[in-house]
Protein backbone atom coordinates (compact mmCIF):
# COMPACT_ATOMS: atom_id res chain seq x y z
CA UNK A 1 0.00 0.00 0.00
CA UNK A 2 1.20 3.42 -0.69
CA UNK A 3 -0.10 6.75 1.03
CA UNK A 4 -1.19 9.71 -1.24
CA UNK A 5 -1.52 13.32 0.50
CA UNK A 6 -0.95 16.87 0.28
CA UNK A 7 1.20 19.06 3.49
CA UNK A 8 1.48 22.13 4.89
CA UNK A 9 4.87 23.09 6.84
CA UNK A 10 3.38 21.68 10.05
CA UNK A 11 2.03 18.78 8.36
CA UNK A 12 -1.67 19.61 8.10
CA UNK A 13 -3.77 18.04 5.78
CA UNK A 14 -7.19 19.88 6.47
CA UNK A 15 -9.59 22.22 7.71
CA UNK A 16 -12.93 21.72 9.08
CA UNK A 17 -14.24 18.62 6.75
CA UNK A 18 -12.05 20.20 3.45
CA UNK A 19 -8.73 20.62 2.05
CA UNK A 20 -6.38 23.84 3.32
CA UNK A 21 -5.33 24.45 -0.34
CA UNK A 22 -6.28 25.00 -3.91
CA UNK A 23 -3.44 23.75 -6.08
CA UNK A 24 -5.13 22.94 -9.77
CA UNK A 25 -1.53 21.26 -10.35
CA UNK A 26 -1.38 19.55 -7.32
CA UNK A 27 -5.00 18.15 -8.07
CA UNK A 28 -3.90 16.87 -11.24
CA UNK A 29 -0.48 15.23 -9.70
CA UNK A 30 -3.32 13.28 -7.55
CA UNK A 31 -5.58 12.38 -10.42
CA UNK A 32 -2.17 11.00 -12.34
CA UNK A 33 -1.32 8.85 -9.60
CA UNK A 34 -4.30 7.49 -8.42
CA UNK A 35 -5.92 6.62 -11.63
CA UNK A 36 -6.77 2.95 -12.24
CA UNK A 37 -5.45 2.53 -8.57
CA UNK A 38 -7.42 1.20 -4.96
CA UNK A 39 -8.39 4.34 -2.96
CA UNK A 40 -8.96 3.75 0.60
CA UNK A 41 -10.16 6.21 2.74
CA UNK A 42 -12.25 7.64 5.73
CA UNK A 43 -16.11 8.41 5.05
CA UNK A 44 -14.99 12.45 5.94
CA UNK A 45 -12.24 12.12 3.29
CA UNK A 46 -15.48 10.47 1.16
CA UNK A 47 -17.82 13.06 1.75
CA UNK A 48 -14.71 15.59 1.56
CA UNK A 49 -14.83 14.73 -2.53
CA UNK A 50 -16.65 16.58 -5.26
CA UNK A 51 -20.43 15.79 -4.53
CA UNK A 52 -19.32 13.33 -1.65
CA UNK A 53 -19.25 11.04 -4.32
CA UNK A 54 -16.22 7.98 -5.02
CA UNK A 55 -13.77 9.22 -7.66
CA UNK A 56 -14.54 7.73 -11.40
CA UNK A 57 -11.89 5.52 -12.90
CA UNK A 58 -10.70 3.84 -9.67
CA UNK A 59 -12.02 0.97 -6.78
CA UNK A 60 -13.11 3.09 -4.03
CA UNK A 61 -13.17 1.59 -0.64
CA UNK A 62 -14.42 3.28 2.36
CA UNK A 63 -13.45 2.46 5.67
CA UNK A 64 -16.61 3.21 8.05
CA UNK A 65 -17.90 1.99 12.07
CA UNK A 66 -21.70 2.98 10.50
CA UNK A 67 -22.55 -0.50 9.76
CA UNK A 68 -25.34 1.30 7.60
CA UNK A 69 -23.67 2.94 5.52
CA UNK A 70 -24.33 2.18 1.69
CA UNK A 71 -22.26 4.11 -0.76
CA UNK A 72 -22.99 3.62 -4.51
CA UNK A 73 -19.91 3.49 -6.13
CA UNK A 74 -18.00 2.02 -3.17
CA UNK A 75 -17.53 -0.95 -1.22
CA UNK A 76 -17.76 0.00 2.29
CA UNK A 77 -15.51 -1.77 5.16
CA UNK A 78 -15.66 -1.60 8.60
CA UNK A 79 -12.76 -3.67 9.85
CA UNK A 80 -8.80 -3.92 9.20
CA UNK A 81 -9.96 -7.34 8.30
CA UNK A 82 -11.96 -6.66 5.43
CA UNK A 83 -9.67 -4.25 4.64
CA UNK A 84 -6.97 -6.82 4.62
CA UNK A 85 -9.12 -8.85 2.91
CA UNK A 86 -10.18 -6.67 -0.13
CA UNK A 87 -6.71 -5.34 -1.05
CA UNK A 88 -5.46 -8.79 -1.04
CA UNK A 89 -6.24 -9.14 -5.10
CA UNK A 90 -4.60 -6.15 -5.94
CA UNK A 91 -1.03 -5.49 -6.43
CA UNK A 92 0.89 -3.34 -3.02
CA UNK A 93 1.39 -0.87 -5.49
CA UNK A 94 -2.22 0.02 -6.80
CA UNK A 95 -3.71 0.60 -3.42
CA UNK A 96 -3.76 4.30 -2.57
CA UNK A 97 -4.43 5.33 0.87
CA UNK A 98 -6.02 8.72 0.55
CA UNK A 99 -6.82 9.77 3.96
CA UNK A 100 -8.20 10.97 6.38
CA UNK A 101 -6.10 11.37 9.62
CA UNK A 102 -6.57 8.33 11.50
CA UNK A 103 -6.85 6.24 8.35
CA UNK A 104 -3.19 7.82 7.78
CA UNK A 105 -2.03 7.02 11.57
CA UNK A 106 -3.56 3.73 11.28
CA UNK A 107 -2.37 2.55 8.07
CA UNK A 108 0.77 4.62 7.48
CA UNK A 109 3.28 1.58 9.04
CA UNK A 110 1.84 -0.77 6.32
CA UNK A 111 2.70 2.02 3.49
CA UNK A 112 5.98 0.94 1.63
CA UNK A 113 5.99 5.01 0.00
CA UNK A 114 4.36 7.74 0.08
CA UNK A 115 3.83 10.63 -2.34
CA UNK A 116 3.48 13.82 -0.22
CA UNK A 117 2.86 17.19 -1.91
CA UNK A 118 4.77 19.61 0.47
CA UNK A 119 3.44 23.28 0.33
CA UNK A 120 5.26 25.99 1.91
CA UNK A 121 2.28 27.50 3.98
CA UNK A 122 1.00 27.14 7.54
CA UNK A 123 -2.97 27.07 7.43
CA UNK A 124 -4.29 28.60 10.28
CA UNK A 125 -6.72 26.63 12.00
CA UNK A 126 -6.29 23.27 10.38
CA UNK A 127 -7.23 20.74 12.63
CA UNK A 128 -6.12 17.96 10.75
CA UNK A 129 -2.94 16.48 10.43
CA UNK A 130 -0.35 13.95 8.49
CA UNK A 131 2.28 12.23 11.15
CA UNK A 132 5.86 14.05 10.06
CA UNK A 133 7.62 11.66 8.37
CA UNK A 134 10.80 13.61 8.08
CA UNK A 135 10.39 12.63 12.33
CA UNK A 136 9.85 8.81 11.92
CA UNK A 137 13.14 6.51 11.81
CA UNK A 138 11.42 4.21 9.19
CA UNK A 139 10.85 7.07 6.58
CA UNK A 140 13.16 8.55 4.71
CA UNK A 141 12.98 11.31 1.80
CA UNK A 142 14.17 9.90 -1.64
CA UNK A 143 13.14 12.58 -3.95
CA UNK A 144 11.27 16.00 -3.98
CA UNK A 145 10.37 17.80 -7.39
CA UNK A 146 9.58 21.85 -6.92
CA UNK A 147 6.62 22.67 -9.06
CA UNK A 148 5.62 25.83 -10.72
CA UNK A 149 3.55 28.27 -7.56
CA UNK A 150 0.02 28.18 -7.88
CA UNK A 151 -2.34 30.59 -6.51
CA UNK A 152 0.60 31.91 -4.62
CA UNK A 153 1.84 29.30 -3.24
CA UNK A 154 5.39 26.89 -3.92
CA UNK A 155 4.99 23.10 -3.44
CA UNK A 156 7.31 20.36 -4.05
CA UNK A 157 6.09 16.62 -4.64
CA UNK A 158 7.86 13.99 -3.06
CA UNK A 159 8.17 10.89 -2.05
CA UNK A 160 9.14 8.62 0.79
CA UNK A 161 10.12 5.48 1.44
CA UNK A 162 9.46 3.16 4.71
CA UNK A 163 12.38 1.25 5.69
CA UNK A 164 10.77 -1.26 7.97
CA UNK A 165 6.54 -2.06 6.30
CA UNK A 166 4.93 -4.18 8.84
CA UNK A 167 2.44 -6.41 7.23
CA UNK A 168 -1.61 -5.51 7.64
Amino acid sequence: MRAIVAVDENWAIGREGGMLYDLPGDLRHFARMTRGKVLVMGRGTLNSLPGGKPLKDRVNLVMSRDPGLSVPGAQVLQSMAELESAIAEYPPEDVMLMGGETLYTQLLAHCDRAFVTRIQARAPGADRFFPNLDLLPAWRLVSCEPQPAENGLRYSFCAYENTSVTPI
